[in-house]
């Protein structure tokens, strides 16, 4: 099933569309084209950048150099993203303001030992610090992308008392006895709000892995191989 959590996690802002070739620390990165998903109207590529500045973003992956499961991973993710861009434009929605902007780099910074570890993943891949214009330009991208991503397969989601109660007697009740046994499971209204959130997060998991199916018939993407 498709993971949102995990989606968010791995979201990044790579519709960094003519960029051309970055410079970093004397180090010129040559962009390859990976990728390029159209819908008809649009078009967009992507390219090894953007696969490495995704990778930037995990503290534990190798980017100098990466290794070829992780770009092949970071393809099918930044796919997903471009996708989800398309259709996000074609519902405008306010800019996010600078304050989300620094919001959303703290939360990153915050899986890193460092902001100079992180700044320096970032030099790797062709920004110079977190203040960086086209790094702040990218983020605000991401968070568009997530707003989008929030309304159009969070918001209207509604959990009854019925679903609640399924959940707690088929998954949450059986769950809890055996990663703690001898221990008195939760009755179910103490247990209303775990369970309400995690119904919601698979509601979103199913919706979002379902809009993707669609969207792939009516979107082109083509993979470029090799090295």
């Amino acid at each position: 099933m498709f993971s949102y959590r995990k989606f968010l996690c791995l979201l990044a802002a790579v519709i960094f569309i003519g960029h051309g070739p970055f410079t970093a620390d004397a180090q010129i990165i040559v962009d390859r084209t990976m990728a390029v998903v159209a819908d008809g109207v649009r078009t967009e590529l992507i390219t090894l950048s953007d696969l490495k500045w995704q990778l930037a973003l995990q503290p534990r992956k190798a980017i100098d150099p990466p290794s070829q499961a992780d770009l092949d991973e970071s393809l099918r993710v930044v796919i997903d993203q471009r996708i989800f861009a398309l259709e996000a434009e074609r519902l405008p929605r306010n800019a996010p303001t600078a304050a989300e902007i620094q919001d959303e780099v703290a939360k990153i910074l915050a899986f890193f030992p460092s902001t100079a570890e992180f700044e320096r993943r970032l030099r790797l891949v062709g920004f110079s610090s977190v203040n960086d214009e086209n790094f702040e330009r990218l983020i605000s991208k991401r968070l568009a992308i997530e707003k989008y991503i929030e309304f159009r397969f969070r918001s209207f989601i509604v959990v009854t008392r019925d679903e609640e109660e399924l959940y707690y007697n088929t998954i949450y009740a059986p769950e809890f006895r055996r990663n703690n046994p001898g221990r008195v499971v939760p009755d179910l209204e103490a247990s209303r709000a775990p369970i309400s959130q995690r119904i919601v997060e698979e509601k979103v998991s199913t919706n979002i892995e379902s809009f993707l199916d669609q969207a792939r018939l009516r979107i082109d993407v083509t993979i470029f191989n090799g090295n």
